[in-house]
């Protein structure tokens, strides 16, 4: 028998499997879909990790592997709908996704790859009521005839639905990329794509107007940036029913992050004055009345992170922080450094009661090292986390001497992601790490190991000389 007739039988078995998608014996259907991601390009070092947190969060795994930071967009392969949605719907550095009805570097390549792939697709859409979008990454605005033109080179799809522009079931768009030549869009783009909308961002929904910190009833000079507040949530994996803590909560921007995707935000903060606020209209609380979210605010505590008085079996499912740097004013603990000054006075009585009992006894405070209260809050965390309970930080680092940067480590964490936002002569990192189970035995490394070498606030205000 022949090669070819020894194939014959094999390939029509195929087809035929294919056709009834049932398996040939030994051999898998690949029942996987490819959707097509828009992303922000904002902090574009983070958009791998968000999309992979928030896969990991709904319990799939999503290959990424075509993510480029040079691209606004990428294709991936999912499961259905249902998975697409879950990756983009809460997701802060992306816009949209699309299930891919074609691609082309050309309108002729495009439309014929839709050709292609569309028989098996429309047929589900034709009489759903729709409309067509277009989107031209860094391409001029079309006029309205070029617009048209554009559309109605579809016509082959032959949608029978009724054209709505307000809340039609079905959104087909466009989507071009275009380089830049001498500070201007090429004259015509140099790749398109075609989709059907599945799912936006919270982006694309207007979450970063809505959470525009100079919009809150309550902030100040430290209340941190709101978009990267609600990245670091999401890196957290904040969702519902969780418990999420901020142990510098100041002004509350993790707090209202978390309580915006469903968690219980919890805080404390050793500065009584940041917690009272300015006001009964402006406090912590009116924030979280602002965005309809009071009832996931948990409490705040005017409290030394260091000293903490939780009780020993109290675990958080998350914890997310910025932790003070020292450069608007000195990091600070409970405690003092020149005991002399206070010895005696813990015997000291007013009305009958002991001075330091009394509600408004003020708590000596001293100067405390930010490479120590990061090991402290590692071990709070190795503690109080449950098994894959995340914690997210974000530390300053100077860039002025091309040495390594060793990042804290504690053997029960796992170093997740160890992300960079670059400024001048400084940048600061997301640190994000997942408390693993008993078996596992990562790596240690305290202050002492590291040799204090970050010292950012003496160097900050030596301009990193």
């Amino acid at each position: 028998m022949s090669t070819r007739q020894r194939l014959v039988p094999h390939t029509a078995s195929r087809l035929r499997a294919l056709s009834l998608h049932i398996a040939p014996p030994g051999e898998k259907i690949n029942t996987m879909k490819d959707y097509l991601v828009y992303l922000s390009q904002a902090h574009v070092g983070f958009r791998r990790a968000e999309l992979e947190s928030l896969a990991e969060m709904h319990g799939f795994i999503a290959d990424l592997s075509g993510l480029s930071e040079k691209s606004p967009f990428f294709v991936v392969q999912l499961e259905n709908d249902e998975q697409a949605a879950q990756l983009i719907r809460r997701s802060v550095l992306s816009r949209a996704i699309y299930e891919l009805w074609g691609q082309g570097a050309t309108l002729d390549e495009l439309h014929a790859d839709v050709r292609h792939r569309s028989a098996a697709l429309v047929s589900k859409y034709r009489l759903s009521s729709f409309k067509f979008d277009i989107v031209s990454y860094q391409g001029s605005r079309k006029s309205r005839e070029q617009q048209l033109a554009l559309i109605n080179s579809f016509a082959y799809l032959a949608l029978d639905g009724k054209i709505k522009m307000k809340n039609p079931d079905q959104i087909f768009t466009v989507l071009e990329a275009y380089s830049i030549v001498n500070q201007e869009p090429a004259p015509q783009p140099d790749y398109m794509y075609f989709g059907r909308e599945v799912a936006v961002s919270e982006r694309s929904r207007g979450v970063l107007e809505r959470h525009e910190i100079a919009k809150r009833p309550y902030y100040g000079t430290t209340t941190f940036d709101a978009e990267l507040a609600l990245v670091s949530c999401n890196l957290a994996q904040a969702r519902p029913g969780q418990l999420i803590y901020d142990p510098f909560v100041g002004t509350g921007s993790f707090a209202l992050a978390a309580a915006h995707h469903g968690a219980l935000a919890y805080g404390t903060d050793i500065d009584f004055r940041a917690l009272k606020g300015k006001g009964p209209g402006r406090r912590l609380a009116t924030n979280f009345e602002k965005y309809g979210t009071s009832h996931l605010f948990g409490d705040v505590l005017c409290m030394d992170f260091t000293h903490n008085a939780f009780r020993k079996n109290l675990a958080f499912d998350a914890i997310v922080c910025d932790p003070p740097y020292g450069v608007r004013e000195g990091l600070k603990v409970c405690g003092t450094n020149r005991e002399e000054r206070f010895e005696g006075k813990e015997k000291i009585v007013i009305d009958g009661q002991y001075a330091y009992l009394r509600r408004d006894f003020i708590q000596p405070k001293k100067n405390y090292s930010l490479d120590l209260l990061l090991d402290d809050l590692l071990q709070f965390a190795a503690e109080r986390l449950p098994v894959n309970g995340r914690l997210c930080f974000w530390m300053p680092v100077a860039n002025d001497q091309d040495i390594p940067t060793l990042v804290p480590q504690h053997e029960k964490l796992q170093l997740v992601y160890n992300l960079v936002q670059e400024f001048n002569k400084w940048s600061r990192r997301l640190l994000v790490y997942a408390k693993r189970d008993a078996n596992y035995k990562g790596t240690t490394i305290t202050s002492q190991e590291r040799g204090l070498q970050n010292d950012f606030r003496n160097r900050y205000f030596h301009k990193f000389k």
